[in-house]
């Protein structure tokens, strides 16, 4: 089925990857409804209605997926009830199959292995005895509802995990060996409702107190992680972007991370860099639109995260960062806090380092403007 211009786009979820999405919609033609935990969202700042609900109330979800005439994902943190609600009276891409399957590491995981897609170690963990016999040092997470680093913790030996265990509430967990990396790549992707592959190449992701602080790339535009990644949209079936991410181990082996069913963090220098971004990608294959194979118009783009805490001093210095050659998105949230993200800088050079280069000087100028040029 093809939802042209002039139908409506239905986005589970409220954030910055909304509001990107919802404006890259607006764009083409289509008309924008939301579905956000409370109002005045970033992304209901850009739609055309704003439905308000929890993200675990089957009936609300219901009644939101009846007005629109194709529904995607913002966020992984729906209840999967709620997605097979919605796909009783609409349209939903991915599937609500591919959300159940990525919203819990255990699920994921699990999924991957038996396709035969190469993973860290990993043991599902339900109670103490768990624990034991496993390869440490490890990470211990929580199954379901972790992002940002949050939910999880590195433990050196069976006591400590044991110790950590103790202190969390009832809750499925998931044990990860530790592997030690090289670095974090991760390939944006998406794919058609004919089964055709689109990718942004692979990009090398930087992060900071477990949250991503900048990404650059191409890194790479063939090789093994993108092959890898088309192998996890076909053994999902999955229509629509998501974003697959590595790690890129001391050996030069890749390993899946986790998979985001949805727009990503590292595919916001698209918007810039190349001839379609990951929104429209986004846009047009859940419409079921054609779309270009992704080119890049430079040769490389970098993005620089802006988080609540560069406003600890005040308003930033915005024409300082402007002077340094970046291209500046904030996403229209009115409360600066530690650590979350409101907005970030892009830049496009040659090369993916010459472009991470000006993306983190203009944001050192945020707060430092006098110094000298890049």
């Amino acid at each position: 089925m093809i939802i042209l211009p002039g139908r409506t786009l239905g986005i589970l979820g409220s954030g910055q990857l909304g509001r990107m999405l919802g404006i890259a919609a607006r764009e083409m033609g289509y008309r924008v409804h939301v579905y956000s935990s409370e109002l005045h969202s970033p992304a209901g700042a850009v739609a055309d209605r704003e439905f308000v609900g929890a993200y675990d109330d089957i009936q609300r979800v219901s009644d939101f997926a009846r007005t629109v005439d194709v529904l995607t994902f913002e966020f992984e943190n729906v209840a999967a009830e709620c997605a097979a609600a919605a796909e009783a009276v609409t349209l939903v891409r991915p599937a609500g199959r591919v959300l159940h399957i990525t919203q819990n590491r255990i699920r994921e995981k699990s999924f991957l292995r038996d396709a035969g897609i190469p993973v860290t170690p990993f043991r599902p963990v339900y109670s103490a005895d768990d624990l034991a016999g496993f390869t440490y040092p490890a990470v211990l997470k929580t199954a379901a509802f972790g992002y940002d680093g949050k939910g999880q913790q590195k433990v050196t030996s069976e006591a400590q995990a044991r110790d950590v265990f103790a202190s969390l509430p009832p809750q499925p967990l998931i044990l990860e060996e530790f592997i030690p990396f090289r670095r974090e790549v991760s390939v944006v992707a998406g794919r058609g409702v004919d089964g055709d592959f689109y990718h942004f190449g692979v990009m090398e992701n930087a992060h900071a107190n477990h949250i991503l602080d900048v990404s650059r790339g191409p890194v790479a535009m063939e090789g093994a992680p993108v092959e890898i990644a088309r192998q996890v949209f076909d053994a999902l079936d999955a229509v629509g972007v998501m974003c697959v991410e590595f790690f890129e181990t001391v050996t030069g082996e890749y390993l899946v991370n986790e998979i985001a069913p949805r727009t990503h963090n590292s595919g916001h220098l698209t918007i810039e860099a190349c001839n379609i971004s990951q929104f429209e990608l986004q846009l047009r294959l859940v419409c079921g639109l054609p779309a270009p194979v992704p080119e890049y118009l430079v040769g490389a783009g970098a993005m620089a995260n802006l988080l609540g805490d560069q406003w600890e001093s005040g308003e930033p210095q915005w024409a300082a960062a402007l002077a340094a050659g970046a291209k500046l998105h904030l996403y229209g949230k009115h409360e600066p806090r530690p650590g979350r993200k409101m907005g970030h800088l892009t830049a496009l050079a040659s090369h993916p380092d010459a472009a991470a280069k000006i993306v983190t000087e203009a944001r050192r100028r945020l707060s430092n403007p006098t110094d000298s040029a890049v």
